[in-house]
């Protein structure tokens, strides 16, 4: 039984009735347990099959553009180090330290803290309090804005910190000095989180993808080509060049926002409104910050690990290579990741529990086969993948040992990485940082630190803990999960953002329940109408 047939659905009807949901009036369609027709069975299996066929155009609509995202601006900084890859070791080592402490030490910090805006815009988006998608745009900015300040101040003394932490003094100035001209561009991703969480809310992902390929193709790439090789400005044209691109990117995502009537209801201009609560935001932000993290810099901690195996040279280099090929392949599962928080938050917003269920159901079908498929790429690839990184056959050989494991591990790190869609879009960050925090340092690491050095599996063994606590990450998450009372969701949403406060989602009724209780449908939502 269709669990709809027992509530009032509102159509609006011009006088067209072949398409009854355009007009004016509200009919009120009243259907109890025993006035199904005969043939409804047929009618619900098809309306089911209907509903997650539009779930799921809307996910790979949204997930799309937000992988070629994803995937644009990694490139920016790779593009940077390979261009500076051409003027020598020390350049080379220089600024590919400063780009990894960078990440570690600020980008990483930004993109969690940012990640808060994907339940506060996406829930108040849903919940159609559209003023506030634009409040907490220009609150996100300000709250970035500030965490970007005492990092500042850390990369502008990375020289001194990298000698303190043991690296080798020439290097660790040629990353101090790389890193000074890297500051531009930190503000700047303090100012394109927000905008890409504002419009990722309202669907708009499109201009994302158009903004950030203008940026690298038209922009970073002839800029860092310029600078470096025409202009003499050497490696620290590289990153002026990322510093420049990244405002430019911002540039064309706030002209978007200003002028393009997509945005009229989310964005009327600069608000005081923007600094009242800040302390709300920090609170959802720092534990969304946490969650990012944790997982990222568990990740980073293999490199430094690698180096004190036996054979560090090889060790290093071909787990940099496995580090490589598991971050690319995540772009696909974080852009998945994004499309599915963008669903639940904004029917969670819209008080309609049932839709948010079928859109993680879906999504997690999606993740199914993408993770399938990158696994069974890699695992086919492993005889060469190798080779397109490095020209040293043991290294090349050593990772084609390794592909194997790497291709589980992206398997599941695509369930993973929709879940975590899910508990971006829920707002579950603190329980998602405790989740990460018990994976990752209480399964993950000490088990593969375990295998590495205790029993000689070496980068065997970092991959097989890093699988064993993605797989815990998955099991915690998928459990909390299919637990979630999704009624009791949409009800929290309403208390965070605002909106509907009598709506509820095909909610299953007793057979012998009032059925002349009236409900108005609209979509998913179901609002009683007293």
């Amino acid at each position: 039984m269709d669990p709809d047939a027992s509530y009032i659905e509102p159509l609006i009807d011009n006088g067209n009735s072949e398409n009854p949901k355009k007009d004016g009036n509200i009919h009120v369609i009243v259907a109890g347990g025993n006035n199904m027709s005969a043939d409804s069975g047929g009618r619900d299996g098809e309306s089911i099959r209907g509903l997650f066929t539009t779930e799921l155009s809307k996910q790979l609509w949204l997930a799309g553009p937000m992988i070629a995202v994803n995937f644009l601006e990694y490139s920016l900084l790779v593009v940077s180090v390979m261009f500076v890859g051409h003027l020598g070791e020390l350049s080379l080592a220089g600024a590919a330290l400063a780009s990894s402490f960078a990440a570690v030490s600020g980008l990483s910090l930004l993109v969690g803290m940012g990640c808060a805006l994907e339940t506060l815009c996406g829930q108040s988006f849903g919940a159609k309090n559209y003023q506030m998608v634009g409040i907490y745009l220009q609150r996100g900015i300000i709250v970035l804005f500030l965490t970007a300040i005492p990092v500042a101040a850390i990369w502008w003394n990375m020289t001194n910190i990298l000698i303190a932490l043991g690296q080798d003094p020439e290097i660790a100035e040629k990353s101090g000095e790389y890193a000074r001209f890297l500051i531009p561009s930190l503000f700047a991703y303090a100012a394109i989180q927000p905008l890409v969480k504002f419009l990722q809310a309202q669907s708009l992902v499109f201009v994302m993808s158009f903004s950030s390929l203008t940026t690298l193709c038209f922009f970073h790439i002839p800029l860092c080509y310029l600078m470096i090789f025409k202009l003499g400005v050497g490696f620290r044209g590289a990153a002026i060049a990322t510093s420049v691109s990244n405002w430019v990117n911002v540039t064309i995502l706030a002209t978007y926002v200003r002028f393009s009537p997509h945005c009229k209801q989310t964005w009327t201009g600069l608000s005081r409104e923007a600094f009242e609560d800040l302390a709300g935001l920090f609170t959802l932000a720092v534990p969304s910050a946490i969650m990012v993290c944790f997982e990222y810099w568990s990740f980073e901690l293999l490199v430094i690990f690698s180096g004190l195996l036996p054979n560090p040279k090889l060790e290093t280099s071909a787990l940099s290579v496995c580090l490589t090929t598991s971050s690319l392949m995540y772009m696909i599962p974080y852009g998945l990741g994004a499309a599915t928080s963008t669903r639940v938050s904004n029917e969670l917003g819209a008080s309609n529990p049932n839709a948010a269920r079928r859109a993680v159901a879906v999504s997690l079908c999606l993740a199914a086969l993408e993770g399938s498929a990158v696994a069974t790429f890699l695992f086919s690839a492993r005889m060469w993948w190798g080779w397109l990184f490095t020209s040293d056959a043991e290294v090349a050989n050593y990772v084609s040992q390794v592909m194997p494991i790497l291709a589980c591990l992206s398997c599941v790190d695509s369930i993973q990485g929709v879940l975590s869609g899910v508990v971006r879009g829920g707002g579950w960050q603190t329980f998602g940082a405790v989740t990460n925090l018990s994976s990752y340092y209480v399964v993950g690491l000490p088990v593969g630190i375990l295998l590495a050095f205790k029993y000689h599996y070496n980068d065997f063994g970092f991959w097989i803990g890093m699988l064993g606590g993605i797989l815990t990450q998955v099991l915690i998450l998928s459990m909390a999960t299919a637990r979630t009372n999704w009624e009791q969701q949409a009800r929290d949403a309403v208390n965070r953002v605002g909106g509907p406060t009598k709506l509820s989602a095909e909610t299953n009724q007793p057979k012998n329940s009032d059925s002349n209780s009236l409900l108005a449908r609209e979509e998913d939502s179901y609002v009683l109408i007293e």
